[in-house]
């Protein structure tokens, strides 16, 4: 632990995901002080058109209270 999942649109590269799972470890570790073999990230490519129904009520609407960092948008 801590398990962080990214939910994103499709069209990033492979080496783009990389590099982001490895600055989110990066961070992880030297903010909370895990140790690099507890940190998990996922990412999840999200199809644009399936956001607004798959993402965006469950995960942002549905849990402002838990945003630390909330969309400069609403749906």
């Amino acid at each position: 632990m801590p398990h962080i999942i990214v939910k994103l649109w499709p069209g990033k590269s492979e080496s783009q995901k990389q590099q982001l799972a490895d600055a989110i470890t990066r961070d992880v570790t030297t903010i909370l002080g895990y140790g690099e073999d507890s940190v998990s990230v996922a990412i999840e490519e999200v199809p644009s058109g399936s956001w607004g129904e798959k993402v965006y009520p469950p995960d942002i609407a549905a849990k402002q209270d838990q945003l630390y960092k909330p969309p400069g948008y609403t749906m």
